[in-house]
């Protein structure tokens, strides 16, 4: 159901390891600008370390979701030509690639709403925008890079966070210390009835959420790295991505949507 919205490397150029910049940090063991390939991208594409990022301190690559981005940029707006074969417009392929990636984004939270049978009455009005995103993605590469992508997301926005309350009304209001903070790093949730909260942008960097009752919580925005999500029920958790997975800790145990998958590092 939302696998057109999934990163295919296979049919990307690796638009990741070379349009994207990065810093020496937590995620990343040294610094590359914008438009340069990363040192581990082998010449097919394929990175030189996939099996050993986390190892090797990638972790940004490791949580990195491009919501079937790069294979649209590379299949379908560039007509399969490869940034190497085609360096007349490599650099807009470059530029045109992250604002492409903020669409499909949209259009994952914005397919997942229209799932939702409890917000029924919304459908007609998210299914117009869902239509319109499409068709922002279809355009000129020239067209892409004149969007106003800030006003885009603002409509989408609201209508994602109507999408929100119409899903988690039954339990509105029911955790007032955890909606009142966006500070949650390093909190012990461990074994908490939290469904239906709000996480909305808020910040889970290593809080223990293990054990804990974690459907129809919103994730949208929130910071789950280092999040512990052991033994955690996020069966019908909303607007929760891959990348947000992936950058958690978790075990067999876990339970995520049926549209996630359990990271292979997690054991």
């Amino acid at each position: 159901m939302l696998n057109d919205l999934k990163s295919d490397c296979k049919n990307c150029f690796a638009l990741c390891c070379v349009a994207l910049p990065f810093g020496k940090s937590h995620d990343f063991p040294f610094t590359k600008d914008g438009g340069k390939p990363c040192r581990n991208l082998c010449s097919n594409n394929m990175c030189s370390i996939h099996d050993q990022l986390k190892d090797k301190g990638f972790n940004g690559c490791v949580t990195y979701e491009c919501f079937g981005a790069g294979q649209h940029v590379s299949q379908t707006i560039y007509g399969g030509k490869d940034w190497r074969e085609d360096s007349e417009h490599a650099e807009e392929m470059f530029a045109v690639f992250p604002i492409v990636q903020q669409l499909h984004e949209m259009l994952w939270y914005l397919k997942q709403a229209l799932i939702i049978m409890e917000t029924e009455p919304l459908h007609d009005h998210l299914q117009q925008i869902y239509n319109d995103t499409v068709k922002l993605t279809k355009k000129h590469p020239k067209e892409i890079l004149e969007l106003n992508i800030m006003e885009h997301r603002s409509i989408v926005n609201s209508l994602l966070k109507k999408t929100s309350q119409w899903y988690r009304k039954d339990f509105m209001n029911k955790n007032k210390r955890i909606m009142e903070t966006n500070d949650l790093i390093g909190e012990s949730l461990e074994g908490s009835d939290l469904k239906g909260e709000d996480f909305r942008g808020k910040l889970l960097i290593a809080a223990d959420l293990s054990n804990s009752d974690l459907r129809k919580v919103d994730f949208i925005g929130s910071d789950l790295r280092d999040a512990k999500l052991y033994s955690a029920d996020l069966t019908s958790a909303l607007f929760l991505t891959q990348s947000q997975i992936n950058s958690a800790k978790g075990d067999g145990r876990t339970r995520l949507p049926s549209y996630l998958e359990k990271p292979s590092h997690w054991g």
